[in-house]
């Protein structure tokens, strides 16, 4: 049977009573939220209807650790298609109700109801004729009372050895936000592209991302006539910055006919053919190499590069005219291992 016991005071848990310890804790917030699942109902589909068809902000506001899972909430509709932003109760009253616009919607955090910041901001909201939700673990609460919609969590049994530390009750917070927020976003028809569009930095934000924020523009590639020699090409096409590793060469309407790479130079020198190095890089090129169309997700280019084993991708606009490349080593850590094996 499972047992939160804490340690006595300066007491040293073993190995085996920490993991003991920490397997409880999470099987009763795990419990919580199962709990909180087959207890949903019309009022969390009502909750949903006033936050699909708000023409304003979603506003959360909560306080203390409520409120610090308030702002992941109000992150998660603001990333996932739904304008919200935070408001702090106590700021709320000395001035910040400014932010809050007749269209808006609040959503309260309170897991008492009683919480002092939050019971003194509700007139004020009032007064603004704008619908309230509450998640609070009572809904006859002056919270609950307050409030249009009342998602209530019921009874739950903090993790905290003491009952006291706010834990299952702000997991249980955060979760019903996470399915609010999804709810939602699914009905807006919320689409990878839409996605990408609100997380354009760092890893995610690039494998998003569309071919021509990430290729080198064709100002920095190195583009070739198939009658000019390799030598001619090699000398004269040097370009400042990031080296790509292969030459495209067009024909006289621009279009794209070949590719040359590293690769191919080196087969030449493997098979002695020095000589080829005065020859038309048209005669030793590679024809109709693999390209990928500009506005393409990078994640097809990722996968073509991956599939293909190649390191440079062409991009092209709808004539087959050179517009950029997509070199593998400005993809490094977008391709899953998976796909190099």
């Amino acid at each position: 049977m499972s047992s939160n016991a804490a340690p006595a005071v300066g007491g040293v848990l073993s190995p085996f009573e920490q993991l003991r310890y920490a397997q409880d804790i999470l099987r009763t917030e795990a419990q919580a939220l199962d709990d909180l699942s087959r207890h949903l109902d019309a009022q969390f589909c009502r909750a949903v209807e006033l936050i699909y068809y708000c023409s304003g902000s979603v506003i959360v506001s909560g306080m203390g650790k409520a409120g610090l899972v308030g702002q992941k909430i109000a992150a998660t509709l603001s990333s996932t298609g739904t304008r919200s932003h935070y408001l702090h109760p106590a700021e709320a009253i000395h001035g910040d109700l400014g932010r809050v616009h007749h269209e808006d919607l609040v959503l309260m955090l309170s897991q008492s109801g009683e919480t002092e910041e939050v019971v003194r901001l509700l007139p004020p909201l009032s007064s603004f004729g704008i619908p309230l939700i509450a998640i609070t673990g009572n809904r006859n609460s002056s919270l609950g009372r307050a409030a249009d919609v009342t998602l209530e969590l019921g009874p739950v049994r903090e993790a905290c050895a003491l009952g006291l530390a706010p834990t299952t009750s702000t997991t249980a917070m955060l979760a019903l936000g996470d399915a609010l927020a999804l709810v939602v976003s699914r009905m807006r028809r919320f689409r990878p592209e839409d996605f990408a569009r609100f997380h354009p930095g760092g890893s995610l934000g690039r494998k998003l991302s569309r071919v021509d924020d990430l290729m080198r523009p064709l100002a920095e590639c190195r583009v070739a006539r198939r009658q000019q020699s390799v030598r001619q090409v090699l000398v004269d096409l040097s370009r400042p910055g990031r080296r790509s590793g292969a030459v495209m060469v067009v024909d006289d309407q621009d279009r794209l006919v070949g590719i040359f790479t590293d690769s191919d130079l080196a087969r030449l020198f493997e098979r002695r053919r020095e000589e080829a190095i005065d020859c038309e890089i048209g005669s030793v090129m590679t024809p109709t190499p693999a390209v990928i169309s500009s506005g393409v997700s990078i994640h097809e280019a990722i996968s073509q590069l991956a599939r293909r084993k190649i390191s440079e991708l062409p991009v092209v606009d709808g004539f087959g005219r050179p517009v950029g490349l997509i070199d593998v080593t400005d993809l490094v850590g977008l391709i899953p291992e998976e796909e190099t094996e």
